[in-house]
């Protein structure tokens, strides 16, 4: 899927988290108590809804932000960065009590990692702040949120973007229960299989149950569900269809940010006006070339080696 023959790209609009991800890799996650030694120690910047306004950026599309940083390094470091990157900041809001997010993140050899997040002045993003910057929610055409930022503000957003009928992408992580009425709000929500689980009451063990899934939770208000399974691919319902995009084959090596770029790259080629099937397609297809490298925003592919790749 390239740019060319699409009809013009619409505005996307991310809101959700920053944070400085600190990741040290080793051989094994630590049990409980246990402490591992060795391993190799970087930074990088992170945060679902910056990796996925970067991912949206790098792939191509017409990309706002709205986040809440501390008033601190961290904090300025991320403006500048998004500002690099090509993405508008001109709603990144600072918070001069809270400090910016950290996240601590193990990575073992098999590319499995596990997370644990300080949210800092994402916790305080709430719908107060967002009075000044309703314009860029009603300029968007597609809103991409995420779950590292207070439920009220999630709430908030997609009962806006509903009247005014923008089309709300919402990637239900990390897994908490979601309240009847923002479902309903919902275009698009993407979980992976745990999320999926919770949400849906449904255990998932292959593509039947996840089709399962997918159908409890499209039953809850949601039209379209897509839920992500990493090396499996994604499994796409909407009205009477049910169909599993496989993923590409690939050897991972660090899976930290697929589900951001996936998310990121359905948005893009939403935007780009193509299919829901497409659109799935090209996600997967992105999201397997992030796993390849390590990091967050570090592996976060541009437009030309998601088109490349076969």
């Amino acid at each position: 899927m390239n740019q060319t023959g699409t009809t013009g790209k619409r505005k996307i609009l991310v809101i959700g988290s920053t944070n400085t991800d600190m990741v040290i890799k080793t051989q094994h996650l630590p049990r409980g108590g246990e402490t591992v030694l060795g391993g190799t120690f970087f930074m990088n910047p992170g945060g679902k809804g910056a990796n996925q306004a970067v991912a949206v950026a790098r792939l191509g599309g017409q990309v706002a932000f709205i986040c809440k940083t501390g008033s601190d390094i961290f904090g300025h470091q991320s403006q500048q960065l998004f500002e690099e990157e090509g993405i508008d900041t001109s709603y990144i809001l600072s918070d001069r009590k809270n400090p910016s997010g950290v996240a601590l993140i193990t990575v073992d050899e098999h590319a499995e990692n596990c997370i644990v997040v300080a949210s800092g002045a994402n916790a305080h993003l709430l719908p107060a702040d967002l009075s000044a910057v309703d314009g860029a929610i009603r300029a968007a055409d597609i809103l991409l949120m995420q779950l590292e930022i207070p439920m009220e503000t999630v709430e908030y957003v997609a009962g806006i973007a509903f009247r005014e009928q923008k089309k709300v992408i919402l990637n239900p992580a990390p897994a908490q229960p979601l309240a009847e009425n923002l479902l309903k709000h919902l275009s698009i929500i993407t979980p992976n299989e745990t999320e999926a689980e919770m949400l849906s009451g449904v255990k998932i063990f292959d593509g039947e149950s996840a089709a399962r899934a997918a159908r409890a939770i499209a039953a809850q208000g949601v039209p379209n569900v897509i839920i992500t399974m990493g090396a499996k691919g994604a499994l796409l319902h909407g009205g009477d269809t049910t169909e599993m995009i496989p993923a590409r084959k690939v050897k991972a090596v660090d899976t930290t940010a697929a589900g951001d770029v996936f998310n990121g790259a359905l948005a893009v080629a939403l935007a780009e006006n193509h299919s829901l099937r497409n659109a799935v397609g090209f996600a997967c297809k992105a999201s397997a070339v992030s796993v390849t490298r390590a990091g967050a925003q570090t592996s976060v592919p541009y437009r030309n080696e998601v088109d490349i790749f076969n």
